[in-house]
């Protein structure tokens, strides 16, 4: 029974985030500084999560083959490789720091 409260609680807090974005004023969005705040808060956000995900393990931080992976993506990027390349790089660096370790 908790789980379906939680759910419940969710979809009421979503309809609600959504329903607030809607009731803000065309004249607020359309100001420079919350223009700039809505473009660069999803690359934010995606940053932390990758950051959280390729060095967090639970309370801990840690360097093993997801931080190697993570580097050769990196460097793909920086080489300007598609982005297949730079998944693929990431891939096979991760698996072979795994497999050699």
């Amino acid at each position: 029974m908790n789980v379906w409260i939680a759910i419940g609680l969710t979809v009421a807090g979503c309809y609600l985030a959504k329903l607030l974005g809607l009731l803000v004023p065309a004249g607020v969005l359309e100001r420079p500084l919350v223009q700039r705040m809505a473009a660069l808060l999803p690359v934010a956000l995606l940053a932390a999560l990758t950051a959280q995900q390729s060095f967090g393990d639970g309370q801990q931080l840690v360097l093993d083959a997801r931080a190697a992976g993570l580097g050769a993506a990196a460097l793909a990027l920086v080489l300007r490789a598609p982005f297949l390349v730079v998944v693929g790089a990431g891939v096979l660096v991760t698996a072979g720091v795994r497999a050699l370790a």
